[in-house]
């Protein structure tokens, strides 16, 4: 990949983006992009108050948050019905990744699931400001939601198991379920952990301008409570 926005110390954050989701393959109007843009202006203005994230770095917070959520999106359009799903994202801090795929994929129905105060807050400011009428933010524990959706999310939301066992209220019988991980090996031993009916697939991520092994762990077939036969999304 050309990587001349990276190495360029003058290249704005617009740039850094734009060629970043090119490598992605994501084909983005200037209107998906200035909102992205938005929405990383609003964390780091908020990041000094509240501490959102330790990324302080306004490029490395684009790359690390930003383009580490997007890279999701051509990956689980592969799997489902992406830009027509409803969607929780659990556990969900500063929004990621579930706001940046609601504002690339604006028929995405989100759930935004953030159980810390200030980061639901903040959650519902940038949904105001940016006008992204598909999020809810419910500012609340993942495990008191009985809300059957299509995709669950998660980036940074404990182990595998953890994440299963909190969406409980989440699944359905198509339920998919996608963990964003790290290395390899970290991945293969929490799926070893995962009940034996789980159907797992693993998904190597490359994400433009991290110099990082990211994965994708897509996990279908788990236990839920809304997984009998005549179960159907909300």
């Amino acid at each position: 990949m050309n990587q001349r926005a990276l190495s360029d110390p003058k290249a704005s954050l617009e740039d850094l983006l734009h060629e970043g989701t090119v490598a992605l393959g994501l084909d983005l109007h200037q209107a998906c992009r200035d909102k992205l843009l938005a929405y990383l202006n609003l964390m780091i203005k908020w990041n000094a108050v509240f501490n959102l994230t330790a990324i302080r770095d306004p490029r490395q917070m684009l790359i690390q948050h930003l383009l580490d959520s997007l890279s999701v999106i051509p990956v689980l359009r592969r799997h489902l019905d992406l830009d027509h799903a409803e969607l929780a994202d659990v556990g969900s801090g500063a929004g990621l990744p579930g706001l940046p795929i609601a504002m690339v994929c604006p028929s995405v129905r989100l759930v935004s699931v953030e159980p810390v105060g200030k980061k639901a807050a903040f959650q519902r400011q940038v949904a105001a400001e940016l006008a992204l009428t598909n999020v809810e933010v419910y500012a609340g524990r993942v495990e008191s939601l009985d809300r059957p959706v299509d995709l669950v999310t998660c980036r940074a939301f404990a182990s595998l198991d953890d994440f299963l066992k909190g969406s409980f209220g989440l699944i359905h019988k198509g339920t998919v379920l996608a963990a964003l991980k790290g290395q390899g090996a970290e991945v293969d031993a929490e799926c070893a952990a995962l009940p034996p009916e789980c159907q797992i697939e693993i998904e190597p991520l490359d994400v433009p301008f991290l110099f990082a092994q990211r994965h994708l762990v897509l996990i279908r077939n788990a236990p839920g409570r809304h997984q009998g036969p005549e179960a159907s999304p909300a």
